[in-house]
């Protein structure tokens, strides 16, 4: 009997340990078989004086589903993932605006929307129609998404070869008429992120530097001034996507190169103007250009006062033979007048043109279009110098997904670069009307196309909106430093955004693609699984213990009869 029992007890043991191992992979047969994993970008979630707008939810867990579903399918489990050069905008619409139950969107962008992977418009893959026509179905789809209310999560995410496989997978599945649900199997996409929350009291950074002019001796007067503003945040649909190449990464650039261009100039003595010339970066420029409005309140009066007028610029990196100067004070106006003759003339000198917007601004309104409306409700002369006609709407044309680096024309920024040097020199040194180049190319005083280049390419790959970015973000820090490399005074002023904004965190995660086998095959594979065990079970008892100990666990065991007294 002893020796039996080590030999009974390492049988049993064997056997509850496969059972156990059996157990563990039929109930991880759902999630060991990983398609792929890949970065997805989640759709901006915001608050309007407490209205929400945008994605309210991160989690994911469902079945992948394409648009080849059949008609009157349940897709209130389903991630609907949608090429966007498929994009059946129509199709989104509805779904979004009638609040239609879905698990989730996953729309997949093209490779030229990557800021990580510039080779791939340059390549020829992409015809320049096909490439436009695609940056116009974004762009709409941006405008709905932006300005909606979705109770589900939406997330972006770039096309490649694993993903492209999933969804050729998951269309064959649904035009054959079997989508995948729980009980077909399929590819089941889970992102595991937690619940976004509000951020914090969000910081504004403004960036100023400025370029003394030559006083004469004796005077006790104050210099004019001249400031060249533009903002440099963005806002987008997807907050980790949202570099804004030309709005305003443009403007940005071309403050820089201006700046290092009249440092040139007012670092000879012989060559400083009379005028006082101050740089302004600013931020919160989507939101009202919030951080402009408390940017001009941080000035005393006399600061103020003594701007001769601000030149802004917005979105100039995309334009072939015109731009526009908007303005809030009549044409008619004076200085409106100076300013805007001024630019004409330097623009036909150069081969363009540049056309003249009058928009009011009304005072009561909070709605700021332009950034140099905050300059006029503070009775500043400024006109804001861009490629738009017309003013874009609240959080437009703010730096999406569309506004890419493949998508600008250095060219058309050099000349307008050139378009403001040029203008500003000749109202600085008194040459108005006169045929002359300052900043004639082939000198030193030549516009630096490379320096630009290099710009251009960290802003097109730096996220910037503004919530996101910390006091000491590297990027303000760069900003920074490189205005004190060719302006003085360089300060930075932090500022917190107007709480009528609020943002929320979570704008990233891994997604995860599990190919996933249907019920029937798991019930199948249990079946086959405990068939074996049995049958293994059958012969160990067998082989150690003979047959009739076998037969024995299976007979009912006898009844005790208790005997009384």
């Amino acid at each position: 009997m002893s020796s039996k029992n080590p030999r009974e007890r390492q049988m049993l043991e064997s056997i509850y340990s496969m059972i156990a191992v059996v157990f563990i992979l039929v109930t991880c047969v759902d999630l060991c078989d990983a398609a792929t994993v890949v970065d997805v970008y989640r759709l901006i979630q915001y608050d309007i004086s407490g209205v929400p707008f945008g994605s309210r939810f991160a989690t994911l867990n469902h079945h992948a589903g394409s648009l080849h579903f059949a008609p009157g399918v349940d897709l209130s489990r389903t991630v609907l993932v949608i090429p966007v050069r498929e994009l059946n905008i129509t199709f989104v619409k509805e779904y979004i605006s009638q609040r239609k139950p879905l698990g989730g969107l996953l729309f997949l962008l093209p490779q030229m929307f990557n800021f990580g992977n510039r080779e791939a418009a340059t390549e020829g893959k992409y015809q320049i129609r096909e490439k436009e026509l695609m940056k116009t179905v974004l762009a709409e789809l941006e405008r709905l998404l932006i300005h909606a209310n979705i109770p589900y999560p939406v997330y972006f995410a770039f096309e490649d070869d694993d993903i492209d496989a999933v969804l050729a997978d998951v269309k064959r599945s649904d035009v054959s008429g079997q989508p995948a649900t729980a009980t077909t199997g399929g590819y089941k996409l889970v992102v595991s992120a937690p619940e976004p929350k509000k951020i914090a009291s969000p910081s504004i950074t403004n960036i100023q530097g400025w370029l003394p002019g030559l006083k004469a001796d004796g005077d006790p007067n104050q210099l004019p001034t001249i400031a060249i503003v533009a903002s440099y945040d963005t806002f987008g649909t997807a907050p980790a996507l949202s570099v804004g190449s030309d709005s305003n990464g443009s403007g940005v650039v071309a403050l820089l190169e201006l700046a290092r261009l009249f440092s040139l100039l007012y670092s000879n003595p012989k060559t400083r103007g009379r005028y006082n010339l101050l740089f302004g970066l600013t931020s919160g420029g989507p939101y009202n250009y919030n951080g402009t409005h408390k940017w001009l309140r941080s000035f005393d009066q006399r600061q103020r006062e003594s701007i001769d007028y601000a030149i802004c610029l917005n979105s100039i990196g995309s334009w072939d033979n015109e731009l526009w100067i908007h303005v809030s004070k009549p044409p008619e106006n004076a200085f409106i007048k100076q300013i805007f003759e001024g630019f004409s003339t330097v623009a036909e000198e150069l081969g363009f043109k540049v056309g003249l917007k009058h928009k009011k601004i009304n005072i009561s309104n909070p709605r700021v279009a332009w950034e140099h409306e905050q300059f006029s409700k503070l009775r500043v002369t400024a006109a804001t110098l861009s490629e738009l006609s017309a003013a874009p709407e609240l959080l437009e044309n703010t730096g999406g997904l569309s506004d890419s680096r493949h998508f600008i024309n250095e060219t058309a920024i050099v000349r307008s670069i050139k378009l403001v040097a040029e203008s500003i020199a000749r109202h600085v040194y008194g040459r108005q009307g006169k045929n002359i180049q300052i900043f004639a190319d082939n000198t030193s005083l030549a516009v630096n196309a490379p320096y630009i280049r290099s710009w251009l390419d960290l802003l097109s790959k730096t996220p910037r909106v503004a919530p996101f970015l910390s006091k000491n973000d590297p990027f303000v820090t760069a900003l920074k430093k490189e205005l004190e490399d060719h302006t003085r005074e360089v300060n930075a002023h932090h500022e917190v955004l107007d709480e009528m904004f609020t943002l929320y965190d979570s704008t990233k995660a891994k997604l995860n693609i599990y190919q996933v086998a249907s019920v029937t095959f798991d019930l199948l594979l249990l079946l086959v699984l405990g068939s074996y065990l049995i049958i293994l079970f059958t012969f160990l008892v067998i082989t150690t213990r003979g047959l009739d100990d076998l037969i024995s666990l299976f007979r009912r065991p006898p009844s005790r009869k208790v005997k009384t007294a």
